[in-house]
């Protein structure tokens, strides 16, 4: 057995005897601390004593290159940290050659979206089934007004006023704010209504039900729109926030109001709200790319 064998299997063994970690996290250790040896050894050094800072950097900037995410190598430097804190405690070890390196961060992903044709398609449906006509409320009202989820289940009653087209919502943190409802939310919203009133033992507060009558589940919305999708044909993997990402990036591209967006959203700072902005550029990118004069004949010139 190496010495960096020894030295990773006294570890764990703390981990799961003196600290009593859990077996997931004492695996994910031994995981990622086996990789770093791998690394190490690859470099011909020969135990933990020996890695310097430069080493420990010069590995996780490798192992980064490899396709491993930035999180992943953020626990991978946590696990070293902790070892060669166990070690100097045992005096096995005189530094923590990690202690002050981070792990690179990864490229944020933008939010998914569909396109207006694609929304279109997904609310063209058939009102006559009341559980249709439900989701269909609840999702015209996600897309018209950029709704959370949490949002959305938790809305009562009283938090509607559709005779002006505006919704009350609490959003994260307990901040509340109104929203407009468009038109054909709006519609949406009263047909379902229809059919709740005649929902035998129904809530007498929430807005959305299930067909027992409650108060319609966060997983239950996340169900409905994913068998929504495949119904229509959409070949994308629909999810609840797709709707409020497909209500800000459209809603900003007409408007270009970036601190209406922000409002109409509830967010905080509005850094959060810039990444629609990213969106919008690569929609001016494409029209450019398929418009401009001077685009067309640099694609034309690559091809030749």
């Amino acid at each position: 057995m190496s010495n960096f064998d020894l030295a990773i299997d006294d570890y764990l063994e703390d981990l799961r005897v003196a600290r009593r970690c859990s077996p997931h996290t004492v695996s994910n250790y031994a995981r990622d601390l086996k990789a770093i040896a791998r690394s190490a050894g690859n470099r011909e050094i020969d135990n933990w004593n020996d890695i310097t800072g430069g080493d420990v950097r010069s590995i996780i900037a490798e192992q980064h290159r490899e396709g491993i995410a930035g999180r992943s190598l953020a626990r991978r430097l946590s696990a070293v940290r902790g070892l060669y804190n166990f070690l100097i405690k045992l005096g096995r070890c005189d530094a923590n050659p990690a202690s002050d390196i981070l792990a690179p961060k990864d490229k944020k992903a933008l939010p998914a979206t569909l396109d207006p044709d694609e929304v279109s398609r997904l609310l063209a449906q058939n009102l006559s089934d009341p559980m249709i006509c439900r989701d269909l409320a609840m999702f015209e009202l996600m897309y018209s007004s950029g709704l959370r989820l949490a949002e959305l289940v938790g809305l009562n009653l009283a938090d509607l006023d559709l005779s002006v087209g505006q919704v009350r919502v609490t959003g994260k943190g307990g901040k509340v704010r109104d929203l407009p409802v468009g038109k054909h939310a709006v519609e949406a919203i009263n047909k379902w209504l229809s059919y709740r009133r005649m929902t035998p033992g129904a809530d007498d507060t929430a807005v959305f039900l299930s067909s027992r009558g409650k108060r319609i589940a966060p997983r239950t919305v996340q169900m409905r729109l994913k068998k929504l999708a495949e119904s229509q044909g959409l070949n994308r993997d629909c999810y609840p926030h797709m709707l409020r990402h497909s209500f800000a990036s459209h809603l900003l591209e007409s408007s270009g109001d970036l601190r209406a967006v922000q409002e109409l959203l509830g967010h905080a700072d509005i850094s959060t709200t810039q990444v629609y902005t990213h969106l919008d550029f690569q929609h001016l990118a494409k029209v450019y790319d398929e418009a401009h004069p001077r685009a067309k004949r640099s694609k034309e010139t690559e091809k030749s």
